[in-house]
């Protein structure tokens, strides 16, 4: 707060107590003054704030926007990816599949001939049993 000094001259035509009151009015007004000063400020700068903060929010709004499009996006090309993967994933496993039961079964036919293979010598070898202690 700044002092009022009132020139001597003034003052001795006004006299010490209108000197005293007329300062107190100066002050008063530049006090006043203050206040009105600092409430107008205070309003620009709300209102600024406001503006700001408007500008602010849809600026956000038009970022997440183009943020979730973007997602959606690149969310819908890995879902192509996926399913991409998850096809080519199951022709191999067909692939395996038919391989597998080829192998099975080729692998079944082999056991079959093996069997008969057997079971003709086990023959054999009954009946040359069975002959020797026949002719004894």
């Amino acid at each position: 707060m700044s002092v009022v000094t009132i020139p001597r001259s003034l003052r001795e035509r006004l006299g010490d107590v209108a000197s005293e009151d007329f300062a107190a009015l100066i002050n008063d007004i530049d006090l006043g003054a203050r206040k009105d000063a600092i409430a107008i400020a205070e309003e620009r700068f709300e209102r600024r704030l406001i503006e700001e903060s408007g500008k602010l929010r849809i600026e956000l709004r038009v970022e997440i926007g183009k943020v979730n499009e973007r997602i959606t996006e690149e969310s819908g090309k890995l879902r192509l990816e996926i399913e991409k993967v998850r096809s080519e994933l199951s022709v191999e496993i067909e692939k395996v599949r038919s391989e597998l039961s080829v192998k099975i079964e080729k692998s079944g036919k082999e056991n079959i001939k093996w069997m008969f293979l057997f079971w003709i010598g086990q023959l054999a070898a009954m009946a040359a049993l069975l002959k020797f202690f026949v002719a004894k």
